[in-house]
């Protein structure tokens, strides 16, 4: 498995499909089950359970498109985008969505989208600290090379 020095377009790609493919299964639990215990409610729960899934689509497609940023030109500037934008969905996924949600699906995307947004965090905090140089893996001195 290849070691990610400071690939955000990698991990947060990653972080957009799983978040997505999690959240489809979440949205119909929520439906099916405002639906089954308030059927009044249904049609305006639905509605609103798709434009949430909507706006989460739209919030990690930024912040893939920020990481592809940050990657790619090997930004100080990006980088720190991405960790404001990492740290409010660490926020938000780990303190205000977990503890509160009784569906162990729901708990686990929110654990998973966390964790995510540990990684980027941490690889976006390389890729600053790098200064847009490369990141490579220091050697030690007192090893040889053999030739």
């Amino acid at each position: 498995m290849p070691r990610l020095s400071y690939q955000t377009a990698t991990i947060s790609v990653f972080q957009f499909i799983t978040i997505m493919l999690l959240g489809i299964p979440n949205t119909i639990i929520n439906i099916v089950s405002t639906c089954h215990s308030d059927s009044s409610n249904c049609v305006s729960n639905m509605i609103v359970s798709l434009v949430f899934y909507l706006l989460t689509a739209g919030w990690f497609a930024i912040i893939m498109l920020i990481g592809h940023m940050a990657q790619r030109k090997r930004s100080r500037q990006f980088a720190v985008l991405l960790m404001g934008f990492e740290a409010i969905t660490f926020i938000v996924a780990g303190y205000i969505d977990f503890p509160h949600d009784p569906n162990v699906l729901s708990k686990l995307t929110s654990a998973l989208d966390a964790f995510l947004s540990l990684v980027v965090i941490y690889l976006a905090i390389r890729l600053f600290l790098s200064g847009g140089r490369r990141i490579v893996k220091k050697r030690n001195p007192l090893t040889r090379r053999s030739a």
